[in-house]
């Protein structure tokens, strides 16, 4: 049986870690299936993931191969059969959307011709740009009831425990392509649903006080709506965008409904979340925002991450940690992180050499999310493959099943014709670190301090925007430049490189209080619903602490004034200053905050008080953009300015709000990720990442106590360590060790060693047989083995007992 429960997955009752690899039976010619399973055990995984794609199962309505009765490759049963041969879990991914470059995104071409009335009509009734379609169109919704019977009939009879199958997903980054293409669903039958939603959500007085127009007036309605005038604008996006919420919900829990009514039961149903882009995390929210109800309806639901971003760096690391934050923030108090599209690779996606990822970029990001507490990770994608060409031509130009030509994969670990490039080894050593401990690590947590990010949903509900109306340009472009990019940059980079580990807490649908966290570090635009403002203060008056970055609201998310939160504070908002070509805006810093060297600054919002500590002022005019503010037993410090990642400046903010960083490292050169996670036994694991391309010696300090025996530690360019503290083995405990477990036997461990000489201190009732590899050192009954072996030599080392 396979449970979601405090945050894990467990099978049969034990915590499980589930690391997949993402294989493409259909890509590949099923002689090489083996092969390819052969090289994800190599690389540690336990489980293998796959699409099943519907545009080829059933090019022709009807007539619906999973068996390899047309092409030996579309044999999906033997697939999973010959993965259960090789002990490997099976994750199914049956769509009926699957991206992965397919073409119609992997629905089939009859679907399109047999419903036109399901393409979806966007603004001003212009056709959509992309091949998304009305999801809940009853004549869409039949065929995949047919699709899911079909697939139902394999998996069924394989679900675990009498099978391998321990995961079905149900359809692929749902909403994606609306949002990137900017087109909502404005069908006349989606309509009518939205007026449906309308009617249920208000009264009529207030329905009508929102809209000029009779929603009951279909022509008018219609029209209305997709063509909205300014002064609804702002109305209609906010409905919109909490419709669109409801419907994904209901679309995706009558999936899971046929999923059951053919046999499902007693395994997640996994929901992922696309969002990432150029190479940065900054948009992936805008996918939890539009899906968090759908995972969050009912007990049985996994979300996954999409992880797009290339390597690990100062620059992006932020971004993955506030991810795995804000993606937890929204959960069920039983639901895990997991992550189904993990990328990993060289980066060559393009097959033009243009992608050159580092080959620590898979095992760092891999790193941190365990930490974060992800249990389950799919490498995507772990073999790449070719596209055959359908039989049927379509003369679309190459007549493949999709649009990168015959190969497809270039980036992959396993690359098109089974060969590994350059990244594997490393992936791969990732990979079997965390499954020598998987017993534990699936068991940990991330241990916090009491410091927590703001997450506001609403915040990034901005996928549907009227092209023409300046109102929600102007309401959507502040937020979006408040609620990530400089406050990630500036204020999220500067809380974990100063050490702080922290979770995010959903301010709009969650309780706020100082049982959830003591601090709370707030990305704030001008726009700010009235009741996460009223939550904030009552927060404040209770003896809570905020870091106020960006702009003080003054305005609710539909633009009606609204100073909650700024008449707490007793400050005022009076205007702004922006930089020109030749206006070099320029800050100084004032009382507890300074002294600061001045500083250059592109945007401050203008600020007064009769009460607040003025904490930074600008060049020239002393107009204040920054004040310290008590409220009740609480306090506030409000930097309404794009303030930089200045360190001693946010550990100065951080320390007058009473925020304490328990793990912390002396290295002057930062690019350091650390982090801990322990479990309720009291083992735990200490994770350092080096962002950086040059070694970096350090001390870690827990609790203001030294660790690693008050060891010295050299942590390799771009590099990451797992360190264990007070671990319990079969031959004993592991007090602490500079070395990595690898593998653990019944009567022997092995170490990756990162040190010139390594120090693995042990409780054992056994005796360590002698090697020439290391030294054996007994000191009132603790056991020490030093290494003899130099990490950059030769980072293997095996510990035998007696």
């Amino acid at each position: 049986m396979i449970e979601i429960k405090n945050k894990q997955i467990l099978i049969d009752g034990k915590p499980q870690l589930i690391m997949c690899g993402e294989i493409h039976y259909f890509r590949l010619d099923r002689a090489d299936w083996q092969d390819r399973i052969d090289k994800l055990k190599l690389s540690g995984c336990n489980a293998v993931a796959t699409y099943v794609p519907w545009v080829i199962h059933e090019f022709e309505e009807g007539k619906i191969d999973l068996t390899g009765e047309t092409r030996p490759e579309l044999d999906f049963k033997a697939f999973v059969d010959l993965c259960e041969e090789n002990g490997l879990y099976f994750f199914v991914r049956p769509g009926p959307f699957i991206m992965a470059e397919m073409k119609n995104e992997g629905l089939p071409f009859w679907v399109y011709e047999k419903h036109p009335e399901i393409i979806p009509t966007g603004w001003d009734k212009q056709p959509a740009t992309t091949k998304t379609i009305d999801y809940l169109h009853p004549g869409f919704l039949s065929d995949v009831k047919n699709w899911y019977r079909a697939v139902m009939e394999i998996v069924e009879p394989k679900l675990y425990p009498n099978g391998n199958i321990i995961a079905f997903q149900l359809d692929n980054e749902i909403g994606m392509l609306s949002w990137v293409s900017n087109c909502p669903d404005l069908t006349d039958f989606v309509l009518d649903d939205f007026a449906a939603w309308l009617s249920s959500t208000y009264d009529q007085g207030t329905l009508a006080s929102r809209y000029p127009f009779n929603i009951e007036e279909k022509d008018i309605r219609n029209e209305a709506i997709r063509s909205p005038k300014e002064s609804y604008s702002l109305e209609l996006m906010k409905d919109l965008g909490y419709f669109m919420r409801n419907r994904f919900a209901r679309y995706i829990a009558t999936l899971r409904e046929y999923a059951e009514e053919f046999g499902a039961k007693d395994i997640p149903f996994v929901v992922n979340i696309h969002g990432t882009g150029g190479g940065r995390g900054f948009t992936f929210p805008i996918g939890i925002s539009q899906l968090y109800e759908t995972y969050t309806q009912d007990p049985g639901y996994l979300s996954g991450s999409d992880i797009y971003f290339g390597d690990l760096t100062v620059e992006t690391f932020q971004d993955l940690y506030l991810i795995n934050g804000f993606m937890d923030s929204v959960h069920l108090p039983d639901q895990p992180l997991t992550s189904v599209e993990f990328n990993c690779g060289d980066g060559n996606f393009g097959n033009n050499l243009s992608g050159r990822y580092d080959p620590s970029a898979a095992d760092l990001k891999a790193r941190m999310c365990i930490a974060q507490g992800n249990r389950l990770i799919n490498y995507y994608l772990f073999a790449g493959g070719k596209n055959y060409r359908f039989d049927t031509s379509r003369g679309d130009g190459n007549d493949r099943i999709a649009f990168t030509g015959e190969h497809h994969g270039f980036a992959a670990p396993v690359g098109p014709e089974g060969k590994l490039n350059y990244t594997f080894p490393r992936m791969a050593r990732s990979i079997k670190t965390m499954m020598a401990v998987a017993d534990k690590v699936a068991a940990m947590d991330e241990e916090r301090d009491h410091i927590s990010f703001a997450f506001i949903p609403d915040y990034y509900m901005t996928e549907y925007r009227y092209p023409t109306s300046e109102k929600m340009r102007e309401v959507l472009s502040n937020i979006e430049a408040n609620r990530a990019y400089s406050s990630w940059e500036s204020m999220a980079r500067a809380m974990l490189l100063l050490g702080y580990r922290f979770g995010a807490i959903d301010i709009q649908n969650k309780p706020l209080s100082l049982n959830d966290t003591e601090v709370l570090a707030l990305p704030s635009a001008k726009y700010m619903a009235a009741n996460i403002q009223s939550k904030l203060v009552d927060f404040l008056e209770a003896g809570g602490r905020i870091l106020l970055y960006g702009e003080l609201p003054q305005f609710d998310m539909e633009g009606n004034p609204c100073t909650i939160l700024a008449d707490a504070l007793r400050i005022k908002a009076v205007g702004e200053k922006r930089d020109s070509s030749e206006y070099y805006l320029s800050l100084n810093a004032l009382n507890w905050a300074g002294p600061r060297p001045e500083t250059r600054t592109h945007f401050a919002q203008v600020l007064e008080s009769d009460s607040a500590t003025p904490l930074l002022n600008v060049y020239g005019t002393d107009e204040v953009c920054a004040f310290d503010a008590v409220v009740g037993k609480g306090r506030a410090v409000v930097v309404a300015a794009a303030y930089p990642c200045d360190l001693a400046f946010y550990k100065k903010v951080f320390g007058q709000l009473g925020a304490v960083a328990k793990l912390t490292h002396d290295c002057e050169e930062h690019g350091i990720f650390s982090t801990s996670t322990a479990n309720t036994d009291g083992e735990r694991f200490i994770h350092l990442l080096n962002l950086d391309g040059f070694d970096k010696t350090l001390r870690v300090y827990s609790d203001g106590e030294v660790a690693f025996g008050g060891r010295e530690l050299l942590l390799q360019s771009k590099d990451g360590v797992m360190l264990p503290v007070n671990v319990k083995l079969g031959i004993g405990e592991i007090v602490y060790s500079t070395a990595e477990i690898m593998h653990v036997g019944e009567d022997n461990i092995e170490f990756r060693l990162t040190q010139a000489q390594d120090v693995i201190a042990l409780k054992t009732n056994k005796s360590v047989l002698a090697s020439d590899d290391y030294v054996v050192e007994l000191v009132d009954g603790m056991t020490f083995i030093h290494s003899n072996k130099h990490s950059k030599v030769d980072s293997q080392l095996v510990v035998r007992f007696e």
